[in-house]
């Protein structure tokens, strides 16, 4: 793996290459995120109108739309915008703490580590049903990521970004084998564990949805909280300091949230590649390098994606349905292609 260590520039102002004003794009983007879920409620095997959307949400008549309406498709797009928004962020702060472009929450092991404990809890505890194994995923995620963390930290110089991204690597690989070799060998846990591997945000238990709610909330706050100092540690670790930063708390932190919010969304909904490495692009483009933009656009654009696709699936397999974990991946791949090769990265 290429890891990439750049100094960037920390914005000020407006990016000179964006168009409209911060604010006014941001409200854009909201707006669009709003069209996009009720599209979401819309669109299915039984396509709704508006007004039946509307009388089943607020003025129940039908109890055929009010079960659609509310017992289906409004928890998946609550799904959706949660595990977007966590996975945007996740992103976001990830590539801003490795100051690495190319990196995205599964470069901590998250993704690995919730991968381990779904299939450890199939295997010795029999669960098959999701309610049952969010939590060993999310404990896979947040022990996997603790592990990245005290390899990379160790040695005189602390957890650089390189060596945080080469832990990670080595643990994920060793995490990956493990969950191969145990598929390989136990069917059962096979049939159990290709569910959650896919990637999906139907059929889930709008109850995990508020438990792990909690942990997106505290995530998502010290994001922001953290956003700030990124601009500083981008122009690299000895200006940050001479400015005050304390390069450890930050990157702890960062840590932190992107354990809770990555972990959070692959424990609910399986992993999902390519949202969090293309959506801060996107950002970018948008608002340049400012973190503090960056994140919050990657909070508003990851669920903008991640509901589109899960509408392109409802629409392609009529009347059944792609999985948005295989949207996303299918149009993830050609699209960061496109996007590194716009911003022209020297090292693809």
């Amino acid at each position: 793996m290429t890891t990439v260590e750049k100094r960037q520039p920390v914005a000020t102002g407006r990016s000179s290459g964006a168009g409209l004003s911060r604010p006014l794009g941001l409200l854009l983007a909201l707006g669009v995120l709003l069209l996009v879920c009720v599209l979401s409620i819309m669109v299915g095997t039984t396509d709704l109108g508006f007004g039946e959307v509307f009388t089943a949400v607020f003025r129940p008549e039908s109890p055929e739309a009010e079960a659609i309406v509310r017992g289906l498709r409004m928890p998946r797009t609550g799904f959706g915008l949660a595990v977007g928004a966590a996975l945007g962020l996740a992103g976001a702060l990830m590539q801003g703490v490795t100051r690495n472009p190319l990196a995205d929450p599964g470069i901590l092991g998250v993704t690995s580590g919730a991968a381990f404990g779904v299939t450890l809890s199939a295997l010795f505890g029999g669960i098959a049903s999701f309610y049952g194994y969010v939590w060993f995923a999310f404990a896979g995620a947040l022990v996997a990521t603790v592990v990245v963390f005290g390899l990379g930290s160790l040695g005189r110089d602390g957890a650089r970004p390189a060596k945080l991204a080469l832990a990670g690597a080595a643990v994920s690989a060793m995490l990956n084998s493990m969950v191969s070799a145990v598929l390989l060998l136990d069917a059962a846990t096979l049939d159990r564990y290709r569910f959650w591997a896919v990637g999906a945000i139907n059929g889930q238990d709008p109850a995990v949805l508020y438990q792990l709610l909690p942990f997106l909330i505290v995530g998502a706050v010290l994001a922001l909280a953290v956003s700030p100092a990124l601009n500083s540690l981008a122009l690299g670790e000895d200006v940050a300091r001479a400015l005050g930063r304390n390069v450890g708390r930050i990157r702890l932190v960062s840590v932190i949230a992107i354990t809770l919010l990555a972990g959070s969304a692959a424990a609910a909904c399986g992993p999902m590649v390519f949202l969090g490495l293309v959506v801060p692009h996107m950002a970018r483009i948008i608002t340049g390098p400012d973190h503090r933009w960056v994140l919050t656009y990657s909070a508003v654009i990851a669920p903008i994606l991640l509901l589109g696709a899960d509408i392109l699936g409802r629409v392609l397999a009529r009347p059944e349905e792609l999985q948005v974990g295989i949207i996303v991946a299918f149009l993830g791949a050609p699209f960061f292609i496109a996007l590194v090769r716009r911003q022209r990265l020297p090292e693809l």
